[in-house]
């Protein structure tokens, strides 16, 4: 009697029915958003192999080197192609002729 009691009681209080699991899961995200935060801080600490460090200095690519490479290139006759919907042909809408792509593939 006296269990049934209790237990009713601890029912009807709405602190430990609602307070108590907010309480627990702040505190437990707390720790959880500790061990997903010092993953970031150990991937940094990770050293890469000397050979591929290398490599990769070698194959420096900057803005500059890029632009020296286009800036020659004439874009006066291009032509603007719009992609196909997902309910349109794409080879009808880019101007292709089906035909020859009937005969290509056969």
């Amino acid at each position: 009697m006296f269990i049934h009691g209790v237990t009713r009681t601890l029912r009807k209080n709405k602190t430990l029915r609602y307070g108590v699991p907010m309480l627990l899961l702040i505190v437990g995200g707390s720790f959880g958003l500790r061990e997903f935060s010092q993953i970031r801080y150990d991937a940094v600490k990770t050293k890469i192999d000397p050979e591929l460090e290398k490599k990769l200095k070698m194959n420096k690519m900057s803005l500059e080197s890029e632009y020296e490479k286009i800036k020659d290139s004439t874009f006066d006759n291009w032509k603007n192609i719009r992609g196909p919907r997902p309910w349109e042909d794409p080879d009808l809408l880019q101007g292709r002729n089906t035909e020859f792509l009937k005969t290509k593939t056969t």
